[in-house]
C-alpha cells in the first residue's frame, strides 16, 4: 500500500486483516514517511546529522550497531536514533519485517544510495548531511 499523504488519513489494517498479496506499507508525508521494509541497512556505520530515524520491528530480529554497542531488537521493539548518532542495522536471525520512520530527505538519500555504486556513497551521504564513519 503506497500513498502520498495530502489531507486524508492513511489507515492500514494489521497483517491478519490484510488482503492477500497486499503491497508493503509506504506512506509519505511532508515531515516524515513510514515504510514497511525487510532486510538490512548499509554495512557501514553512518550518521545523519540533520535527521532522526526510527524502526519498529514487526517480525524477526534486527541487530543495531552503534559506535559503542550492539542491541538486538526483536519483534515488538522500537528503536529511535536521534540525528548525529552513528548507527547501522542488519537482520540478525533470518528474515525480518519492520516499519521505518524517516524524513523525506532520508528517503531520497536511500533511493540515491541504492541507485549508485559503493564508490559514490561517501559523496552522496555528504550531500544529504550524512556521513560514513567506518
Amino acid at each position: 500500500m503506497s500513498m502520498k499523504a495530502g489531507g486524508e488519513p492513511i489507515i492500514v489494517p494489521g497483517a491478519q486483516e490484510r488482503a492477500g498479496g497486499q503491497q508493503p506499507i509506504a506512506a509519505m508525508g511532508q515531515s516524515f514517511d513510514v515504510h514497511e521494509w525487510s532486510g538490512s541497512g548499509p554495512e557501514y556505520l553512518h550518521a545523519h546529522y540533520a535527521d532522526d530515524e526510527a524502526w519498529h520491528v514487526l517480525e524477526g530480529t534486527l541487530t543495531f550497531r552503534f559506535s559503542d554497542r550492539q542491541v538486538e531488537a526483536a519483534a515488538g521493539t522500537t528503536v529511535f536514533v536521534p540525528a548525529g548518532v552513528a548507527h547501522t542495522y542488519y537482520e540478525a536471525h533470518g528474515p525480518t519485517r519492520y516499519l521505518i520512520m524517516m524524513t523525506p530527505r532520508l528517503r531520497e538519500l536511500i533511493f540515491a544510495l541504492h541507485a549508485a555504486p559503493f564508490e559514490q556513497h561517501g559523496a552522496i551521504m555528504r550531500s544529504f548531511e550524512s556521513e560514513i564513519l567506518d
